[in-house]
């Protein structure tokens, strides 16, 4: 695929913007910030299907279109169903699946010029000692901002790999670390352009299910989310991939929770072991509960799922 090179000038010293529906309310983005507009650049929209019955997903692909695209639905249903859970139509159908994945956590110390914390050059995270009622209940590093992508959560759940321009595809868990550096939401240095997604070839027999539990009805960023996906032999659980987002710097997928699911554990005692990872603060212990809940919920449902 070939990106100009006017485009990557631009996004060296500028903000890349396709959707736009985070950056354009993002402290940074103002009357005085250069945006190097991404929408129009040939090759990063689409998905397009491999002979092996792999999938790769251009970075500007819509929200929208990967929610309501039928093979993949059939292919890939954790991944779908994220999409399809996700904002309100309208954000949908502009939002897109890069932008999603590199976009800027909510925490509302970040976005209140008002304070500084380590996202804007602070050495300070002051949910810490501030309210944390929406912070982080998995404690990886300095920051308590939990990751804002679900589409990232669901791709961890598929061993995905992302493109960058420039560089062979590569784990998109390693799109974010570890959670350690609390200055960064991902880990792409000034003028590197995602460009796109690859997802292996889709698992025989799949059972999927995706679940947020949110603070109203609609239109509200999750306070905890989590997918599973499930291979059954009648009762047993064969194949499991189970992971969680808003709790945590990163997303974060639950290797002790699928192994006891491999193990013949039944479901509740499987999800209990994520209460395991959390050190939550004075405010949000509610998430623990709402944690294991919100596991055990999209188990039961992707294990009853036809």
């Amino acid at each position: 695929m070939t990106v100009s090179t006017d485009l990557l000038e631009a996004a060296r010293h500028g903000v890349p913007r396709a959707g736009g529906t985070d950056v354009m309310s993002r402290p940074v983005a103002g009357p005085f910030v250069d945006l190097a507009e991404l929408r129009d650049v040939p090759g990063m929209s689409g998905i397009t299907w491999q002979p092996d019955g792999s999938a790769r997903l251009g970075a500007l692909t819509t929200v929208a279109e990967a929610a309501r695209d039928e093979r993949l639905r059939a292919a890939y249903p954790a991944l779908a169903l994220t999409a399809r859970g996700l904002a309100t139509p309208q954000i949908r159908a502009v939002a897109t699946v890069g932008g999603n994945l590199l976009q800027r956590n909510r925490c509302w110390y970040y976005r209140n010029p008002a304070f500084t914390c380590h996202q804007d050059g602070g050495d300070s995270c002051p949910a810490r000692a501030g309210q944390s009622l929406y912070a982080a209940v998995i404690d990886t590093g300095p920051c308590l901002a939990p990751h804002p992508s679900s589409l990232a959560m669901a791709l961890l759940a598929y061993d995905a790999a992302v493109e960058v321009h420039g560089r062979s595809p590569f784990p998109a868990a390693d799109l974010y670390g570890d959670g350690s550096d609390p200055a960064r939401d991902h880990l792409l240095g000034p003028g590197e352009l995602l460009t796109s997604v690859h997802l292996p070839p889709p698992v025989a027999g799949e059972r999927a299910a995706y679940r947020r539990a949110i603070a109203r009805s609609e239109a509200e960023w999750p306070l905890v989310e989590a997918t599973a996906r499930l291979v059954m032999d009648g009762p047993r659980v064969t194949a499991a991939a189970v992971a969680v987002g808003g709790v945590a710097r990163v997303p974060l997928r639950l290797a002790e929770v699928e192994a006891a699911l491999l193990g013949g554990d039944p479901f509740e005692a499987a999800a209990a072991l994520a209460a395991a990872r959390c050190t939550p603060t004075p405010h949000n212990a509610y998430k623990v509960t709402l944690l294991t809940a919100t596991i055990l919920e999209v188990l039961e449902q992707a294990a009853a799922d036809d």
